[in-house]
Parts: C-alpha cells; structure tokens; sequence
C-alpha cells in the first residue's frame, strides 16, 4: 500500500512539474521597451561628455540641428549641417534654404563663416534667419552622448548654449545578425541571418531556401529609426515558407531599434513591440568551426 502511495505521490508531482514548464513556454519573453522620446529622457538623465580626442572623426559627418535658444526647432526642411574636414567646407539647410560656408577649428573652438545660402521663400516657426544668426555666434562646441546618441552644443562668446545638434549612431546595425525570436517565438534554425549594412542601405536575408534583399532606410530626425524598404525574396518552393513570410512582415512592420546588450538587438513596431531579436554573429567562429 505504501509503495502505492509512493507512486501516485510522483506522478502527481510529474504532472505538477510538466504542468508548470508548459505555463512557462506560453509566457512570452519581456523586455524593456525602447524610450520613445530622447528628449523626455535627456530631461531625468543628462548626457555625459564626450572627451575630444580626435575632432576630425568625432565632429565629421551629419548633425541635425535640434534646438536654437533652448527652444525645439520647427522649420519647413530639416534643418541641418554636413561638416567636412576635407578643405574645412560645410554645408546643409537652415530648414528652408540650402546653406553651405567654411568652418575653422582649434581645440573645442569652432567658427563658420563665408555662409551662403539660396533664396527659396519658405514660411516656418523658426526662422531661417534665425538659424544663420546664431550660427554667426558660435564660438565654441562640447560633445556629450546619451542612449547611443551623440550631442553637440554650440556656444556663443558668453559660454551659452545656442544651439544643439544629434547624430544618431547607428553602426551598430552593420554586420551579420542570427534570427533569435520573431513574434515573440525562438527562431532555432541558426541559418536564418540577416546582413544589414548602414552606409549602403541595403539588407540582405537568408531563410532556408529563399534569399530576401531590401532597402535600409534611416530618419535622422527620429530616434533610433529605421525601416526596411522594397523587400524582394527570390521564388523558390521550399516546406518552411512560413519562417521567410514571417521574416518579410517582421522586417515591414519594424520602425526603430534598440541594443539589448554587445550582442543582441531588438526591431520594433510602431507601438514600441519587438518584432525580431537579432544576436551578432560571430563570423571568426564560424569560420573556426568549419575548419574543423
């Protein structure tokens, strides 16, 4: 009788245990949503300094301009500058005409001068001429970051804030990426990737018989953005098609990114849902592992 008792004891434990496994592969996995706003989260966490070390490659490339006077800039073209170290030329818009000029810089000095700009009439809440004057103020920048995000402030002779700038960075998108989950569900088969390439705006995706090509596409006034454009997959018929139709509305719903951590990144919908985690694949190890 003991024994029997014994037995019904496990097996109800068995069926307890079994019971709570299967709850737990219903839940799906959480993670911290993506910050919708950097703005709202500069406002409870302030960027922290970037030391400059080397001004060429840290100041080189596209900045937003974001604010004028601490005040949120509102024009009818996005108002922006292109700095360029090769001959210290500049150009961009000043959120209604394209602008372009010279730019001298020693230290954390910068001046720009000889700006021109075209005459199209345009009508917006920040004023063009408002752009170009306080740009004829800047005397000195400071660099900071937040959130992958980089910030440059420009100031007048006084040492005040005039005006701000972004430039998101995004390369950490660049590489080869494993599929881990889509909708919410582990992708097992590792040889689903994805090669995404910032700089060429392409993507390239590799499903188990079909390949899928795109276009990268990045707002540069929107944090964190990016979409996947003109997806094109090749047509052959092979048993798992819903991995590669999943992979295609995933990529299309996807607005924004975010890192999870060094290894791992998560594309997101509009309402701020993961839609895909990606995990860097290490292609050294690949490598490594096919020699022997």
């Amino acid at each position: 009788m003991r024994n029997i008792i014994v037995i019904a004891g496990l097996l109800l434990a068995f069926t307890a245990m079994a019971g709570n496994a299967q709850s737990k592969q219903k839940q799906k996995k959480k993670y911290v949503k993506q910050v919708v706003s950097i703005e709202r989260a500069v406002a409870e966490e302030k960027p922290k300094p970037v030391t400059i070390v080397n001004p060429a490659l840290q100041l080189y490339g596209e900045w937003t301009i974001i604010e004028i006077q601490n005040k949120a800039v509102y024009t009818q073209e996005r108002p922006y500058i292109y700095i360029d170290f090769n001959g210290k030329k500049f150009y961009g818009n000043n959120g209604c005409n394209a602008i372009n000029g010279n730019f001298t810089l020693k230290g954390n000095a910068i001046a720009f001068n000889n700006i021109i700009s075209t005459n199209q009439t345009c009508s917006s809440t920040t004023s063009e001429l408002t752009v170009m004057r306080n740009f004829a103020e800047v005397r000195t920048f400071e660099l900071s970051s937040l959130y992958n995000v980089e910030y440059m402030s420009l100031k007048n002779a006084n040492g005040k804030v005039i005006m701000k700038l972004r430039r998101q960075n995004l390369d950490f998108l660049n590489g080869a990426w494993t599929v881990k989950e889509m909708a919410g569900q582990n992708v097992f088969d590792r040889n689903v990737k994805l090669v995404i390439d910032v700089q060429m705006k392409t993507v390239n995706c590799l499903t188990k018989c079909n390949i899928i090509n795109g276009i990268v596409k990045i707002d540069p006034i929107k944090e964190f953005d990016v979409e996947f454009e003109d997806l094109k997959s090749t047509h052959h018929m092979c048993d798992d098609i819903r991995t590669e139709t999943q992979m295609l509305i995933c990529l299309e719903e996807t607005v924004s990114c975010k890192k999870i951590n060094n290894s791992e990144m998560a594309l997101m919908n509009h309402r701020g849902t993961i839609v895909m985690v990606l995990k860097k694949h290490d292609l050294r190890a690949a490598r490594n592992t096919a020699k022997k």
